[in-house]
């Protein structure tokens, strides 16, 4: 699943899916994320806009683009999302959430277990 979606490209903005300019809010970040999986899994593109956000925090961006590498596979992700209207320092976050997101999707079994042992569960 690395190839490119053949159907149109949407965009979404994220001030309209958060409801106002402060894109800080994890659930507004799920609402993101739920449009663009829908969009990927109709093979289709995406454009996702930063225009008129005033607020950019890790946690909504987590939600919305962080948890696709849960998802889809980064190859998918890279050649089907586009970015716009992103400035310097929230862009420099955005690439922070997905170096992490991408981390841990790939290790996700080994931070479940240290979470459990930090947590005095039993390893499954």
């Amino acid at each position: 699943m690395g190839e490119i979606c053949t159907g149109e490209t949407i965009k979404i903005k994220a001030v309209e899916a958060a409801g106002g300019s402060c894109c800080i809010a994890l659930g507004d970040g799920q609402k993101v994320y739920a449009q663009i999986a829908e969009a990927f899994l109709e093979n289709r593109r995406v454009e996702l806009s930063f225009a008129e956000v005033g607020d950019l925090t890790p946690v909504f961006l987590n939600a919305a683009v962080g948890q696709l590498y849960g998802s889809f596979p980064e190859e998918f992700i890279r050649r089907n999302l586009v970015f716009t209207d992103i400035g310097p320092g929230d862009e420099i976050i955005l690439r922070r959430v997905s170096e992490r997101a991408k981390c841990y999707f790939e290790n996700a079994d080994h931070y479940r277990k240290v979470v459990r042992e930090v947590m005095g569960g039993e390893d499954e």
